[in-house]
This record gives C-alpha cells, structure tokens and sequence, in this order.
C-alpha cells in the first residue's frame, strides 16, 4: 500500500495560507426606553445574539432595528392583539418587541439559511417566556417576492393576513424593491389599520435616490407612503465616506393602501 510521507503529502504539494477562524457570535443590548407609557414592568432590556460573520449582514444589530424596536415599544396599538410578519428579521429584535408587547402572532422571516435561522431560534428561547414564545415562528423557506403560502402556515384561525409587515435596513437591496413590494401586498389583511413599516438608513449616501426608489414604486402600485418619525445615531460605519449626517439618520416611514 502506498503511504504519504512528509514531501507527498497534499499539504506540502500545495501550501495554504491557515484560514482565519470564524469569529464567535456577540452579543448586543437593547436598553428599553424608560418612558414608555404603560409599559409592563416584566422587562428592560433584551440581549440579541448576532451571527459571528455573515454576507447577507446578519453580524450587525443596525442603528434602524434599535429605532424600530423602541418605535413599536412606543405604539403597541398598532400589533397587540394583531399578526406581523418581520422580513429579513436578521437578530429579530423588532419583533421579538412586537412579541413582548402582546402582538398574536409574530412570524419572523430571512434567507434560508441555517445559520441565521438557528440564530433567530436562539433569541426566541432567550429573551421571550414560554406563553410569548408560542405566538412566534421561524419562517425559514421563504425568498421574497414568492408565493406567501409558506408565511401563512401556522397563522391563527380567522386571520388572513397580517396586520403589520415590518421592514429593517433592507431598501439598500435595490434589486428586490419589487420583490419586497410584492410580498407586502400579497401577506397585508385589507383592515384599513393594516400597513407596512419600513426604517431604514442611508448608508452609503452617494445612492440615497436608488434607495428612495422603493417608496416610488409603492406609490405607482397604489400605495400611500409617509414619513414618520427620524432618530440620530453615530454611524455605524465611521470610516465610511459621504455624509456623516445622512449616515447617521435612521428613517421610518408608514405605507398603507389607499
């Protein structure tokens, strides 16, 4: 039998460079505000496991989520009670508020990948009791602008849709504008309380107007979209170029039909 010594073998035929270990998940802290009204008193903070490193940019718990997670913390009203789906949920954090705060039903979605999904899973059993965590489920086969049947799986009994779609950071994706948009209209109940949310920042400030795009197409399908709120934050990316100003704003805007 042939045996490999020291000068054959394929490690020595064909030297690499040792690849860099993968970094280890972190961990990053939402502090509630303390001036929410009514607010109970079970909670003040939620620690979100993020994904050592990912393309899709699920290591990241982005200045948008923090503003989204205390927006909705702010306006229960708008999911207690309701159903709401979170696409490309990353942590989960906005959500997984939405699930603290009493929604009925919270179904959170990302690319189907095992990674991302597990890590999702990982915030749902850490930061929600049992009674909540039986309200929310993984989606983990879903690519926007598909057939929503796989979103409406598991959906409580006489609801048809989703009262609240929410979106974090994800209009930079140019490419999916339409695919988004569809996924919005085909999983949102008729209730005229229904609408979508959409927080978002311009991080790369340079192509701010491909990223308005989104809220142009959703006005030619007949959507009414405002803008909400703004909040400040340090950018996420201080190296980054453009407008430290513009990199900085967390942007929340409100679509509902007309």
């Amino acid at each position: 039998m042939f045996e490999e010594d020291d000068d054959t073998a394929l490690g020595s035929l064909y030297p690499e460079e040792p690849r860099p270990p993968t970094p280890e998940p972190s961990i990053a802290v939402y502090e509630r505000d303390e001036d929410v009204d009514g607010a109970p008193t079970a909670w003040k903070e939620m620690k979100i496991r993020l994904v050592g490193s990912h393309p899709l940019w699920g290591h990241h718990l982005w200045n948008a989520a923090r503003a989204f997670a205390s927006y909705l913390d702010h306006a229960s009203e708008l999911y207690h009670d309701r159903c709401v789906l979170e696409l490309g949920a990353g942590g989960g954090l906005p959500g997984l508020v939405a699930a603290r705060n009493g929604a009925k039903y919270v179904a959170l979605t990302d690319y189907p990948d095992a990674e991302l999904v597990n890590n999702l899973e990982y915030n749902i059993e850490q930061n929600l009791t049992g009674n909540q965590r039986s309200r929310v489920s993984v989606k983990v086969c879903y690519i926007w602008g598909h057939p929503v049947g796989p979103l409406l799986e598991g959906i409580p009994e006489g609801s048809k849709g989703f009262d609240l779609v929410i979106m974090s950071d994800l209009v930079f994706n140019h490419s999916q504008h339409d695919a988004l948009l569809r996924t919005c209209a085909a999983c949102l109940t008729q209730s005229e309380a229904a609408c979508v949310l959409v927080f978002y920042t311009h991080h790369r400030p340079h192509l701010a107007e491909r990223d308005m795009e989104f809220f142009d197409k959703a006005r030619e399908q007949g959507w009414c979209c405002e803008e909400i709120v703004t909040r400040q934050f340090v950018p996420m990316f201080p190296e980054d170029g453009g407008s430290e100003e513009v990199r900085s704003t967390v942007h929340g805007w409100r679509l509902k039909r007309r």
